[in-house]
């Protein structure tokens, strides 16, 4: 983890628990007396992460809607750390794209680095969600902001407006091309931690989760429609989950005359990165 990482250590449930009541009964002691959670159990790690942003995060209030991706605090601190590093600037403006009901770049990067952050995203109900999170952290109000797109086949057009400029953009993107594709990951995870029964430690809804032609596809969109942009953005940066989509992501970049840099990342056995680019 970045160095920064307010959670490199083991978790402290004796603070947690205080900020989240709704944690306590999640909470088990292994063989070694350590205490842990149930990390195939939705509920346990919602309310483990719902537990560190207002313990670490300095939150009033959180709540996501069921059937919701619920974020992993840690790694999604990580990519606001190591973007903070890459930057290097202050008085920075940011615009988290997909931000999802969990809103969480904008308030990591807001509460972390006072960011003036916009996050936006296909979903009414997600914005809906985002919305009532800004609303009950009061303390957040004029550094964020959440806005539908209106048009579900584009990335930036209609959410970059004319006479706006961002430091950067963001993204943690669809991981899959189908349900069939989650189901079957989702399997072998729940074959790798032994479960009895298929299941995941997270929830998501379908436009969170798959997309048609999956990563890759959706972040050459991203690429392609990036460059109608480029006077309006410093640096446009996404989350890449599978190593070997870089070298056709790259050739894309190529093509279209950008700068590129890879930013590797990791979470214990867990490797990932971002992909930056800009233009001239």
């Amino acid at each position: 983890m970045h160095p920064d990482n307010k959670n490199k250590g083991p978790y402290l449930f004796k603070y947690l628990r205080k900020a989240n009541k709704d944690l306590a009964p999640f909470i088990k002691e292994t063989d070694r007396g350590i205490q842990t959670i149930d990390f195939s159990n939705p509920e346990a790690v919602l309310q483990l992460n719902k537990a560190i942003l207002l313990s670490d995060y300095s939150l009033a209030w959180y709540e996501i809607p069921k059937g919701y991706l619920c974020p992993a605090i840690p790694g999604r601190a990580d990519y606001i750390l190591y973007l903070k590093d890459f930057l290097n600037k202050e008085n920075v403006r940011g615009l988290d794209i997909g931000t999802g009901a969990n809103f969480i770049y904008p308030l990591l990067g807001s509460t972390l680095f006072k960011w003036n952050m916009k996050g936006v995203d296909i979903d009414k109900n997600a914005i809906e969600s985002a919305t009532t999170i800004l609303e009950k952290n009061t303390h957040l109000k004029g550094f964020l902001s959440a806005s539908l797109q209106p048009t579900a086949a584009s990335i930036f057009k209609d959410v970059i407006l004319p006479g706006e400029h961002y430091d950067f953009t963001m993204c943690n993107p669809p991981f899959y091309s189908s349900e069939k594709e989650a189901f079957k990951a989702t399997l072998k995870k729940s074959k790798g931690l032994k479960l009895q029964e298929v299941k995941r430690n997270f929830e998501g809804q379908s436009n969170e989760l798959w997309c048609n032609g999956g990563e890759a596809l959706f972040l050459k969109r991203m690429i392609k429609e990036s460059v109608h942009f480029k006077s309006q953005v410093g640096w446009f940066t996404t989350l890449v989950s599978k190593n070997e989509h870089l070298p056709k992501l790259k050739k894309q970049l190529e093509k279209n005359k950008a700068h590129y840099k890879t930013i590797d990342m990791s979470q214990g056995n867990k490797k990932s990165r971002f992909l930056a680019w800009r233009f001239d």
